[in-house]
């Protein structure tokens, strides 16, 4: 167990008594293997960080594009938005998180559970590269993503049509993950940098309302920090969430980075009341991911930050969002 301050409890008669504060297992549920360059730290890493950190389980993915490094940068990018050269659609990523799961003893490679990601979300093809890769790795993956569809420059940098969660390739993959049984994390911005207003909505709520029978996980709940960058934070994001979570009961949140703050905590670190209140009102609809792109060093600093705003929550409901709830919306069996 990772240890953690204890909390002093004064009684009548001036007696402090020593308690122990609450003490987290997690489940990570949005982790990427490489980076946007293919490349990771390696399995040994990841389990080291894992161990470290109190993460019993977590989801893992490939990165579904890779960033290019162009003839005329004299200096390779550290990232995708690190120059202009653009970003392309990229299937091996699967075949890399196969191969490292495969070299894993079984009882390591349980921890894990992995979700597809390598494939066009623009084209109709999609859905058949899926299958192969499904009948290629029986009984292997546990959902599809993390899908990129408005996501922030990454979507401008990215050779091809624009993608959306409503197009027609994606309606015909979420029609798969329902007959697989498959959840479906998709991240898709629920503005852009300028609007103030749910710009995007339709494209996430037209496929919850169309596929009532795909678990859909929504990453970082609609945000990204580039957004956050132009509008600090969304004051309609928390109403919207109450009113999506209550219409459609397939949908889940990942409160990845970009929601912990400005949206979870304030700007003392402190946890902001109403978001409590909606954790509490749907229990069983969030879960934690640390969102880390092939490099593990700050994992457990990812999942630990969330601490403050799990200790708000009654411990039954911590526990759900810091473990047990990315578990349950696996296929059944896993």
């Amino acid at each position: 167990m990772i240890a953690r301050a204890l909390a002093c409890l004064l009684l009548s008669g001036g007696l402090c008594l020593a308690a122990q504060a609450r003490d987290y297992r997690y489940s990570d549920a949005h982790l990427h293997y490489v980076d946007f360059f293919q490349e990771s730290e390696g399995m040994p890493a990841l389990l080291k960080a894992m161990d470290e950190a109190g993460i019993e389980q977590s989801m893992i993915s490939g990165i579904p594009v890779a960033k290019k490094w162009h003839e005329d940068e004299p200096k390779r990018p550290r990232y995708y938005a690190g120059d202009d050269a653009d970003a392309y659609w990229y299937s091996a990523t699967d075949v890399y998180v196969a191969a490292a799961l495969e070299r894993l003893p079984p009882e390591q490679r349980r921890r894990f559970h992995p979700f597809l990601s390598g494939f066009n979300p623009v084209d109709k093809n999609a859905v058949s590269h899926i299958e192969r890769m499904l009948d290629l790795y029986p009984g292997l993956w546990q959902g599809i993503g993390e899908v990129f569809t408005r996501h922030d420059d990454l979507t401008a940098l990215t050779t091809g049509d624009t993608p959306r969660a409503n197009n027609e390739a994606m309606t015909r993959i979420y029609h798969l993950a329902a007959e697989r049984d498959l959840p479906v994390l998709i991240h898709s911005n629920v503005t852009s940098k300028r609007e103030r207003n749910p710009l995007y909505l339709a494209e996430i709520e037209e496929p919850l309302r169309n596929h009532p029978h795909t678990r859909f996980i929504w990453a970082h709940a609609g945000t990204s920090m580039e957004i956050h960058r132009h509008q600090t934070r969304m004051n309609f994001l928390l109403p919207l969430l109450g009113r999506l979570l209550e219409d459609y009961p397939n949908l889940y949140v990942d409160l990845s980075w970009s929601v912990l703050e400005p949206y979870l905590l304030d700007g003392q670190g402190k946890p902001r009341q109403a978001w409590v209140e909606l954790v509490k009102r749907f229990p069983d609809r969030f879960m934690l991911g640390s969102d880390v792109v092939g490099r593990f060093s700050s994992l457990g600093e990812q999942m630990h930050a969330f601490d403050p705003f799990l200790d708000a929550l009654p411990p039954e409901v911590a526990d759900k969002v810091a473990r047990g709830n990315f578990l349950a919306v696996l296929p059944k069996g896993h």
